[in-house]
């Protein structure tokens, strides 16, 4: 992939952080929430964040498909080689509850595969980059690239995984959405190991974790749709970790006809 696209999605995650932190920060703000068809909710700072993703990528030639944005049929979408998956604000609950737990999540997509994956914390001002020739980095204290080159980002970065020693085996699971299935496969995982450790937290801050050797492995078995995980699932891939179908062998993939995922489990790839 190219440079240029690399960094308008930096450019693009790190502009809608800062307009998303500007209504957050706000103390006048009611965040003007909404439900929508599903029931989740939805505020002013979801919909100006995708406005000001789709600023930046609608110049480059790839489509876009974001959580805010129009969902196009599929005998359109099918058609598609290369796109882009975007969530403008993953984590919309966390944001309401104004927790800090959101992130914006930029995947660019090849042939169903998530090549290169950025996501922003606004709140923590943390940036993580990847693209699967180039691996997986974390950018701490970020609000602006400037005109810093990509080279130069990755100077300043840390390549991930950055953690290998923990002692114990840690997962990290949903603060929002933890099922009686997730449950039952810590139980199993405490069952496997002399100490495991839990820890809780909310949009895909879980997958970077994983990334980042923070944890070992992220259950999610609850819905989740594509946006929530193209833009981790390639910062995954990229730190050698894959987003793998619950129970199987085969990664999640991307651009499909039910863009609802199954459920999954982020782990270390498995070897053949």
């Amino acid at each position: 992939m190219e440079q240029k696209y690399i960094l308008s999605a930096i450019d693009a995650a790190l502009q809608a952080g800062a307009d998303i932190l500007s209504i957050y920060n706000d103390p006048a703000s009611d965040f003007e929430i909404e439900k929508k068809a599903d029931n989740s909710p939805l505020t002013i700072a979801d919909r100006k964040a995708h406005e000001t993703i789709t600023g930046f990528l609608c110049d480059t030639p790839f489509p876009i498909l974001s959580e805010e944005g129009k969902h196009l049929p599929y005998a359109e979408r099918c058609g598609w080689d290369a796109l882009w998956i975007v969530d403008p604000l993953d984590g919309t609950k966390e944001f309401i509850k104004r927790n800090g737990e959101f992130t914006v999540n930029i995947a660019w997509v090849n042939h169903s595969v998530p090549v290169m994956g950025v996501i922003y914390l606004p709140v923590k001002q943390e940036l993580y980059f990847a693209e699967e020739s180039i691996g997986a980095y974390k950018l701490s204290n970020v609000t602006s690239r400037g005109n810093a080159s990509l080279d130069e980002l990755i100077a300043s970065a840390t390549r991930l995984p950055s953690v290998t020693e923990r002692g114990k085996f840690v997962i990290v699971a949903s603060r929002s959405h933890l099922t009686p299935e997730t449950e039952a496969y810590i139980e199993e995982m405490k069952r496997q190991h002399s100490e495991v450790e839990l820890i809780s937290s909310g949009s895909s801050i879980k997958i970077c974790l994983v990334a980042e050797g923070k944890a070992d492995v992220y259950p999610r078995f609850a819905p989740t749709m594509e946006w929530d995980t193209a833009a981790g699932h390639a910062i995954a891939r990229a730190a050698g970790l894959e987003v793998y179908q619950a129970g199987k062998e085969e990664p999640l993939c991307y651009n499909k006809e039910n863009l609802l995922n199954p459920w999954f489990v982020v782990e270390p790839k498995q070897m053949k």
